[in-house]
């Protein structure tokens, strides 16, 4: 049986076919040597029309970046570190409550926690921190506890808890139910077998994707800089802007997406890594 993509021509004297054509084998690799020459064309192309004294002059200002220092990491990494964690931490309580809400058999906690989800799920971020800025104007008098940290954390848990209640609802309906019914006959409430049996072996479940949504919270705390934060209170991104603005060079804007980069990669292998040591587990 010959293949469909080579010929086949009668040998000499009617003997045995000879196969001509090109194999399927050697058709891949042409194709593939093509692309390698026209990728490599296409750096060439892009590496001789840089201008690298102009990109290093304007994106690689060493006395630019020493002027950073220590601030980039004194105020605007701590800050960053701190609007992410208080985020994600309120982000896994509402989002643990909101799960909890749309497994339940009471009807109206459902519904509450199916348009909590979608809501927030469907706004951009963006405009989630917009309306926490316009907050004092619709409710005069009220102000956000803990200032403009807490005006910061609450934006990244509202963004935050949206996706971590599907997340830990994923994570609860994995377990067993057979965990459940277990502890149930030994005379634990519903209450103390959910919270002592069941929500703990889904915290375990869920720890991988909760830490890419970290990463995405970390992200995420660069819309803090349209809360009009300032001094003390700034982030990265809002640290990087203006030291660019004072400077009038995109420097800062580089060195602070390495910083960005030097946290974030790190945990993005540690999430893969807890994934495959989870899917090695099952």
């Amino acid at each position: 049986m010959t293949d469909q993509s080579t010929k086949t021509e009668p040998g000499p004297d009617g003997g045995i076919p000879v196969r001509t054509g090109l194999s399927p084998r050697k058709k891949q690799q042409i194709s593939r040597a093509v692309q390698y020459v026209v990728l490599a064309a296409a750096v060439v192309f892009l590496l001789l029309r840089i201008e690298w004294g102009k990109l290093a002059e304007n994106f690689a200002k060493p006395e630019v970046a020493a002027e950073t220092l220590p601030d980039l990491f004194t105020v605007a990494l701590k800050n960053t570190i701190i609007y992410s964690v208080g985020g994600f931490f309120f982000a896994f309580l509402l989002g643990l409550l909101f799960a909890l809400m749309r497994m339940s058999s009471v009807r109206p906690y459902r519904w509450i926690a199916i348009a909590y989800i979608e809501i927030f799920r469907g706004l951009p971020a963006l405009l989630i921190f917009l309306l926490i800025l316009f907050l004092p104007l619709a409710l005069p008098g009220f102000e956000v506890p803990g200032g403009t940290y807490g005006q910061g954390i609450l934006g990244l848990t509202i963004v935050g808890s949206a996706y971590m209640a599907e997340t830990l609802r994923a994570g609860l309906q994995a377990v067993p139910k057979g965990q459940m019914e277990a502890a149930r006959s030994l005379g634990m409430s519903h209450a103390r077998a959910m919270t002592t049996i069941v929500i703990p072996q889904a915290v375990r479940i869920v720890i991988p994707p909760t830490t890419n949504q970290f990463v995405s919270l970390l992200k995420d705390s660069s819309l803090v800089l349209f809360l009009g934060v300032s001094g003390e209170y700034v982030e990265l991104t809002k640290f990087g802007n203006d030291m660019a603005s004072t400077f009038a060079n995109a420097t800062p804007i580089l060195v602070v997406g390495v910083t960005y980069l030097l946290v974030t990669i790190p945990l993005g292998y540690l999430a893969s890594r807890l994934e495959k040591r989870q899917a090695r587990g099952r």
